[in-house]
């Protein structure tokens, strides 16, 4: 196993709170076949509090195992991951969890970067949890997974940061970016509170992840890192993502919308986070909660002009 598997393994094998636990053995529940797996991100991850929302990724074999309509699971294809609003009563208050759904064929696809979408292999090479797993088989391909998506981030990394600088600056340089081209409601500086929350984590993964990514680099005696990226494949990088940040808002406000549509609650789930995040609050009307893909466009296009979606 590479150096970069191992810390994968490790990572993924974090004890978390027994509620957040429960959770996911619930989802599990609901499915019509044992997920491959369920993981567990994110800002409730890395902080303890679970006053938020949680975020669970649900990795299915087929679409077919999350027991939803062919309409729903053609907005997967076409379109994935879908994502629902689940909810837990514990013992004090209720918890809130963000499920994205999606079959384990889609999400080897979108951590190795092979399409224009960067948004998964982004989150994954932040830390995460496996919180459920049908079984060790299932456990080595959630593994080959998530190191994939650690090190597409740390290719890009190495091509679009500094030619030389600290192991943090390269995540910094790359969060940075993956945030900006998203449609997002948290507020400045997020991007960079996520590496500062697990700096040794950061500093430690990359250059394993460059190797697994066939990167060579040189390392100072400060410290520091230069990864042997030439002027052309930096030139190449830069443009190829420029195209990923001309697609990335449009496909988040695809989701955006597409959420509203695929689950139950959507709408006052989406107003709910955008008021938590930025202290905007929306009120929906009866119409636009009966009809939120002609209501999502309007709504969404006061947020872009008010500054609440960047």
């Amino acid at each position: 196993m590479t150096p970069l598997r191992e810390h994968i393994r490790a990572e993924l094998a974090m004890s978390v709170v027994p509620a957040v636990s429960a959770f996911a053995e619930k989802l599990a529940a609901e499915a019509r076949r044992a997920p491959f797996g369920i993981l567990f991100y994110g800002s409730s991850l890395r902080s303890g509090d679970l006053s938020g929302v949680l975020d669970f990724y649900v990795v299915l074999e087929q679409l077919e195992d999350w027991p939803r309509g062919p309409a729903t699971r053609i907005a997967n294809r076409l379109l994935p991951p879908n994502v629902e609003h689940h909810e837990m009563a514990v013992e004090g208050g209720v918890l809130r969890a963000k499920v994205a759904i999606l079959s384990l064929s889609q999400f080897t696809r979108l951590t190795r970067g092979y399409s224009l979408d960067s948004s998964v292999w982004a989150r994954f090479a932040q830390p995460v949890a496996l919180v459920f797993a049908r079984d060790e088989a299932s456990t080595q391909r959630l593994i080959a997974a998530v190191g994939a998506a650690v090190a597409t981030a740390a290719a890009w990394a190495a091509r679009l940061g500094p030619e030389e600088g600290p192991p943090l600056a390269f995540w910094h340089e790359l969060f940075a970016r993956t945030y900006a081209s998203e449609l997002r409601v948290e507020k400045a500086g997020r991007a960079v509170s996520i590496v500062d929350a697990a700096p040794e984590r950061f500093a430690a993964i990359l250059v394993p992840a460059l190797q697994t990514a066939g990167i060579e680099t040189e390392q100072r005696a400060d410290g520091s890192l230069r990864p042997l990226v030439s002027t052309a494949e930096r030139r190449t990088a830069l443009g190829a993502w420029w195209r990923r940040r001309l697609l990335a808002k449009p496909l988040n406000m695809a989701r955006l919308a597409k959420a509203a549509f695929t689950f139950k609650g959507g709408a006052d789930y989406i107003v709910w986070k955008i008021a938590r995040h930025s202290g905007v609050e929306i009120r929906l009307s009866p119409w636009q909660r009966r009809h939120p893909i002609l209501a999502s466009g309007p709504v969404l296009w006061r947020l872009w002009r008010r500054g609440v979606l960047r």
